[in-house]
């Protein structure tokens, strides 16, 4: 039973993550990667449970995403991608 729980996160981690990073900029992708990662470790450190674990990522996945956004937006304001990245 707790394999296919992990299978079924796993899953459901990685669709979310496939779909979430479609036409976003470079600093937007890492920073809801690093904050996945980083919400989920937090997580089950301080739930220790799969559900904490997973809510953790998420959280941290919506962190990152917002200071990643952010920091494309300076960028973009400040022309440090002249002819390619994000468009907003």
């Amino acid at each position: 039973m707790k394999t296919r729980l992990w299978i079924s996160a796993a899953a459901a981690a990685s669709l979310m993550t496939l779909v979430g990073c479609a036409g976003t900029g470079p600093n937007q992708q890492l920073g809801v990667a690093g904050g996945a990662v980083g919400g989920a470790l937090i997580g089950n450190a301080i739930g220790g449970s799969t559900a904490a674990t997973v809510g953790g990522a998420a959280i941290g996945g919506l962190v990152g995403n917002e200071v990643g956004r952010n920091a494309d937006q300076r960028n973009q304001q400040r022309s440090y991608y002249p002819n390619n990245g994000p468009r907003y």
